[in-house]
């Protein structure tokens, strides 16, 4: 029989990568370090849809808005991605300070 693993313990998981992906957002400064923060705050999302879509096996809620933000999440990285190599080849860099507009 397969044992479970507490919710608590997928929570403070789910946590710790919700808070390393928003410190990479705050503190980095590079547009794909950013980037990977933004998709560890989404897994962290998806962890918890599917933690607490478990207390309920009937429905199966939690999973199928999981598997909706992942294919957002697959989405958002592409076309951030493709940005991030048009300002790269605009500007050639793809340090978020040092990108500045040449209007104004």
């Amino acid at each position: 029989m397969l044992t479970q693993i507490p919710l608590e313990h997928i929570l403070l998981l789910s946590a710790a990568l919700f808070t390393i992906g928003v410190l990479a957002v705050i503190t980095k400064r590079h547009a794909v370090v950013v980037l990977m923060g933004i998709e560890l705050i989404f897994n962290a999302a998806n962890l918890n849809l599917v933690a607490f879509s478990r207390h309920d096996p009937q429905l199966m809620q939690g999973q199928l808005f999981s598997l909706f933000v992942i294919l957002v999440a697959a989405a958002e990285a592409a076309v951030a991605l493709a940005i991030v190599l048009r300002v790269y080849q605009h500007f050639k860099t793809a340090n978020l300070n040092q990108i500045v507009s040449r209007e104004g």
